[in-house]
């Protein structure tokens, strides 16, 4: 039973995985990646910030102390001046007392300068792998972008990709039902033809009609090729005709001029 349940769990893995790998996008990752460097960087420089203000009360705590010390230290030569050595005994006490705190905080302002210099190095030193990996990040997007688009568009002349796959199935279809239309079209026409079938309207002929109809039409148009020569032998015959009788009657009446001769007018004799 635990083999079946780890064999499971490896299956699960392994589709999950694929499925990651499928939905990651390398561009969002490198974005993200980016976006959390500059989060820690920030963190750094607040951490920079944080030092940096800790020192600076360490140095006014300093200060302050020092002006105190300073104090003490003039009233104890007051006092010994005035002959109250028991005053000054008392000053110059306080004043070791306070010399001790001076000591105390200058040793914590020596440490946390030097973290405050650690910090600063550190956040520039990854102040410059952040704009190197951000330089670095924009040149991989870039070149995924770049290949991203590549693959499409030979995937895209190739036929491999699940768009122009959706397309060619799709004019495949199309295809397919447009011969199919047109044998079902050439089937009904061949039926009606046939007689088969009965045209419902009556504007459908039987090849018998069909048949004497063009053998009609074929009849037509020789007797009106016939008819057009037979005009056009017609027309010249006549043509021919009258040219030739005009040339004759001319002739003729020359002819006529030629052998007529005046008559005599008759004379009567008187009576």
């Amino acid at each position: 039973m635990s083999g079946v349940m780890k064999r499971m769990g490896m299956i699960f893995r392994a589709k999950a995985n694929k499925a990651l790998d499928r939905a990651e996008d390398p561009r969002e990752t490198l974005d993200y990646s980016y976006q959390k460097q500059l989060e820690l960087l920030q963190k750094v420089r607040r951490g920079v910030a944080d030092v940096a203000t800790s020192r600076k009360r360490l140095e006014l705590q300093l200060n302050q102390l020092q002006g105190q010390s300073s104090k003490l230290e003039d009233q104890g030569r007051k006092a010994l001046a005035l002959g109250r050595e028991d005053l000054a005994r008392e000053a110059l006490s306080r004043r070791a007392a306070l010399q001790q705190q001076v000591t105390d905080l200058e040793t914590q302002h020596t440490t946390l300068q030097g973290e405050e210099e650690k910090l600063t190095l550190a956040a520039q030193r990854l102040q410059a792998k952040v704009d190197a990996f951000r330089t670095k990040k924009e040149t991989i997007k870039a070149t995924y972008t770049a290949a991203q688009a590549q693959t499409r568009i030979g995937e895209a002349f190739s036929g491999i990709s699940e768009e122009m796959g959706d397309v060619g199935m799709a004019i495949q279809r199309a295809e397919d039902k447009t011969q199919q239309m047109q044998a079902r079209a050439g089937a009904i026409d061949e039926l009606l033809a046939s007689g088969a079938l009965d045209d419902p309207t009556g504007t459908a002929k039987d090849d018998i009609t069909a048949e004497l109809d063009r053998l009609s039409g074929g009849t037509d148009v020789e007797l009106e090729l016939q008819r057009m020569k037979a005009e056009l032998a017609g027309g010249s015959g006549a043509g021919k005709q009258a040219i030739e009788g005009g040339a004759g009657g001319a002739a003729g009446g020359a002819g006529q001029g030629q052998t007529a001769q005046p008559q005599d007018t008759p004379r009567f004799d008187k009576q």
